[in-house]
Order: C-alpha cells, then structure tokens, then sequence
C-alpha cells in the first residue's frame, strides 16, 4: 500500500473528456460507485485458473482501501467483501496484518497489503477507474478447514495454490498459476 495518502484521480474526481468512450463495463463501474459507493468486480474460475474479485470505489467513496480476494466461488467474495467493506464504510479500519472473524462462517481472514506490481496483472478495471495506480488495495486471505493460510508450511498444495500472496513481488512469488500471467 502507497505510503503517501490517497490521492483520488478516479474518473468522477477528474473530467478526463472520456466517459462518453466508456465501455458497458465502466459505465456500470461508475453507477455502482455513485449509487453505492463501490462495485466488485467479479471474474469466474475458468480453464486459466481460479476466480477472484476485487472491489472499486471504497477509496474513491470512503478513502479505505480496495479489497481482493481469491480462490473461492465468486459470488461468495463478492459476499465477503461487501461484509468487509460495509465495516470499514461503518468505521472499522482496514490494514495490512489485521485478522478479522465473522467474514467466513467460524474461520478468520488476513488481511495483506498487494504490491503494486500486480495491479496491471490482476486490476485493470480498477486501473481504468482511478486512471493509475497507485491505489491501496488489501488482498483478504482465508484459511483452509483447519485455519492454515495458503502460506502457513502445514498447508496443503491444493490450498497453497489456491490463491496467490500478491504482498511478494511478482519475481519472489513461488511459481504457479497465477504466476502464470507475467
């Protein structure tokens, strides 16, 4: 996460002279920040790897930082990040190293800071919003059924992979799937 505050440059803060050019998508992006204060992305699990979601507009709308999240059926995170993000719209704070409960019935979440070199790979609808990074986001981690997170050494490979630890830099990330893009 940017050490400097957050300075808005999302396309509702700035006339870029574009947003008649917008396609569906950002169009969309836009209403739901506007009527909701923030969208979530959603994109399914398919042949290259596993689904994820992330929200846009949390910073724009409350200066907290953007949520991501992976592995899991998407309309679950999309869930499970709304229930983070109305706590941080409620006054909860949100950083990097929190565990919060209640997120995923009886199992905490983590949450870590993102490094920005995976924006371009993993963010590019909320690019696209803000126009450039940097923007904070936090990726939300959740255990497997006996509460090992994806970096703990007892946790399975299945789980280890099943999402990515985007607080490395992409070149100190262990190989995989979602190493697979860069």
């Amino acid at each position: 996460m940017p050490s400097d505050p957050f300075e808005c440059r999302c396309v509702l803060c700035y006339d870029y002279g574009d947003l008649d050019e917008a396609d569906r998508m950002g169009l969309m992006i836009v209403a739901n920040v506007q009527r909701h204060g923030w969208h979530v992305v959603m994109v399914p699990q398919d042949d290259i790897g596993p689904g994820f979601a992330y929200t846009i507009g949390l910073a724009h709308s409350h200066g907290v930082p953007e949520l991501a999240m992976f592995g899991l059926d998407v309309h679950d995170m999309h869930r499970m990040l709304n229930t983070l993000g109305e706590r941080a719209v409620a006054g909860t704070v949100l950083e990097g190293g929190q565990e919060h409960q209640d997120v995923i019935e009886d199992h905490p979440v983590q949450l870590r800071d993102v490094d920005l070199r995976w924006y371009r790979t993993y963010f590019g609808q909320a690019i696209e919003f803000y126009r450039r990074p940097p923007f904070p986001v936090l990726q939300v981690a959740w255990p497997d059924a006996g509460d090992r997170f994806h970096w703990d050494d007892q946790a399975g490979e299945r789980h280890v992979q099943s999402q990515p630890q985007l607080w490395l830099k992409p070149d100190e990330h262990p190989v995989g799937i979602w190493t697979a893009e860069l």
